[in-house]
C-alpha cells in the first residue's frame, strides 16, 4: 500500500513544502513553518497507521486523523498564502497536491466504510 498514489503525492508535497518553509521569515519559521511542517508528517504517519492497522475500525480511526490533519494542512497553507509567505503559483501548486490527497483520502475512506 505505501506504493499507493497517495504516498506518492504525500512524499511530492513534503519535497515541495520542507525547502519553502526554511525559507520563511525568521520570526514565522518557529511558528507557521513548524505547523506546516507538522501536519505533513502527520498526515503521512496516519496514513501509515491506517496501512498498518490490524481491524476496520483501527484504520477508519488512522483515516478521520489523516483527514484532520489534511484541514489543517490547508488551514496553515491558505494563512501562509494570505501572510503572504507563499507566492501565488505556489499555492496554486500545492492546493493542487493538497486537493488531489483529500480526493484519494476520501476515496480510500469510502473504501473502508463498505468494507
Amino acid at each position: 500500500m505505501p506504493d499507493s498514489p497517495i504516498f506518492a503525492k504525500v512524499y511530492d508535497l513534503l519535497l515541495w513544502l520542507v525547502p519553502r518553509t526554511l525559507k520563511f521569515p525568521r520570526e514565522q519559521r518557529f511558528i507557521l513553518a513548524s505547523r506546516l511542517q507538522s501536519a505533513a508528517f502527520n498526515l503521512q504517519r496516519a496514513l501509515l497507521q491506517a496501512v498498518k492497522a490490524n481491524d476496520v475500525p483501527a484504520q477508519s480511526a488512522a483515516l478521520r486523523q489523516a483527514d484532520v490533519e489534511l484541514a489543517d494542512l490547508r488551514l496553515n497553507l491558505r494563512l501562509s498564502n494570505d501572510l503572504s509567505l507563499l507566492d501565488a503559483r505556489g499555492y496554486e501548486h500545492v492546493a493542487r497536491i493538497t486537493d488531489e490527497i483529500g480526493r484519494l483520502l476520501g476515496g480510500w475512506q469510502k473504501k473502508t466504510v463498505s468494507v
